[in-house]
């Protein structure tokens, strides 16, 4: 049974910075790739940023986060960080981590996921 652990939300003003913690217990991460994805209530499941667990560490980020969140793996502690800076109001949502074995892409969403952590909230707040 493979669990994915979201951990860090919480509540931050404008400006601040966040990170959220990605854990596979007993697992080696390598062997995924990750994927950190949002959702708001009416709205479709974002994909925010992903690492492919191959050799090659392929990473995205979506338009809205590029330049402002940054994901990282630490293969040791089996887990996957995404470190989120200048927050703003607009990246409020319900955080979730997933995995997947089908690679790390511009075109990479939900559907290329396979297991799902449960959701960490994170509320920007102007």
């Amino acid at each position: 049974d493979v669990q994915l652990q979201a951990s860090g939300g919480g509540l931050v003003q404008t400006g601040g910075s966040l990170r959220l913690s990605c854990t596979m217990p007993s697992r080696n991460i390598d062997d995924y790739n990750i994927g950190w994805f949002r959702q708001v209530p009416g709205k479709e499941r974002e994909r925010v940023a992903c690492i492919s667990g191959l050799s090659d560490k392929g990473i995205e980020y979506s338009d809205s986060v590029k330049g402002r969140f940054t994901i990282s793996s630490d293969s040791a502690e089996h887990t996957v960080y995404l470190q989120m800076n200048g927050l703003k109001s607009e990246d409020t949502a319900l955080y979730y981590c997933a995995a997947g074995f089908e690679g790390c892409y511009p075109s990479s969403d939900a559907d290329d996921f396979d297991y799902w952590g449960q959701g960490t909230l994170v509320t920007v707040s102007s």
